[in-house]
């Protein structure tokens, strides 16, 4: 199924999430690490100029903790 209709938000399972900070470093544009190297994702949905980058920066969590979820 393909994720090109309809908005798209990043979410982290903070559970799974192990603080590596490859998120961040492969999109600053909408996620920053907090004080212990934990992900803090911008909630408004992804833009059109930015999903490939956010479905790269999902695919590339070495603990696969972030996805991409249907928006408001």
């Amino acid at each position: 199924m393909a994720m090109s209709s309809g908005k798209r938000v990043l979410k982290v399972d903070i559970i799974v999430c192990d603080g590596r900070g490859v998120c961040a470093e492969l999109l600053p544009e909408r996620i920053r690490l907090d004080d212990w190297g934990y992900p803090i994702i911008d909630p408004e949905p992804i833009g059109s100029n930015l999903i490939g980058h956010a479905r790269r920066t999902v695919a590339a969590c070495p603990v696969l903790a972030l996805r991409l979820e249907r928006g408001p």
